[in-house]
Formats: C-alpha cells, structure tokens, sequence
C-alpha cells in the first residue's frame, strides 16, 4: 500500500509564499501521477496540479504562473511551490497519488490527510 503525508500549510498573509511537502511511502511504483487538489469551505474539491513519472505538469487556470509542482523521486516527495497567493487560495490542500500498483497491477487511488492553507488579506 501506499501513505501519503502532508505538511507545509499554515497562515500566510496575501501575496506571501508558502511550500507544501508530501511524502509518500510504502510500495511506490515508478509509473505513477501525483497530484496536489484542494477544498475550500463549502466547495467541491478540485485539481491545483499533477504531474506525470516523466514529468508531464498540468496546472488549474487560477493557479498557473503562481504555482509550482515538483517531485524529487529519490526522496518520494511531492512538492507545490505557492506564490503570490491570495485569498480565494484558502482550503484544504491534498496529496494524491495514482497507479496501477504492484503487485496486483490494479488501480490505486491514495489521498493524504490534508493540510490547511489560510490566506489572509
């Protein structure tokens, strides 16, 4: 199986930056995606950003240009560089994680606990 852990949120004020870090552990497989999505009071979650094993990045409208997904694969650490964040950033970011996993070879969904994100203005 596969867990996954966030850290990194906090409260940081409009315009400011903050790092989030998820480690993953246990059977990672080398063909994956992971992804970082997030949920705000009273809204549906929704994808922030992914990235592919050969490092293929895909990023929401609202957070391109502002946001940065990264992985370091010797560490098995996702990583989401936020920049000039704003208000509306405010939610619950989560890791994801995403295979057809060994050693079944059946998809796997894996979502991390959560860490909050505040941004005030």
């Amino acid at each position: 199986q596969v867990e996954l852990v966030e850290s990194g949120g906090g409260l940081v004020t409009a315009g400011g930056s903050l790092r989030l870090s998820c480690a993953a552990s246990g059977t990672i497989f080398s063909v994956n995606a992971m992804g970082w999505y997030r949920q705000a009071p009273e809204k549906q979650r929704e994808l922030v950003a992914d990235i592919t094993s050969d490092g293929r990045t895909n990023y929401a409208e609202s957070v391109k240009g502002r946001f940065t997904i990264s992985k370091d694969n010797a560490k098995n650490t996702l990583y989401l560089q936020m920049s000039s964040l704003k208000s509306e950033d405010t939610a619950v970011y989560y890791c994801n994680y995403r295979a057809n996993n060994p050693p079944s070879y059946r998809y796997l969904e894996v979502w991390g606990q959560g860490t909050l994100v505040t941004v005030s203005s």
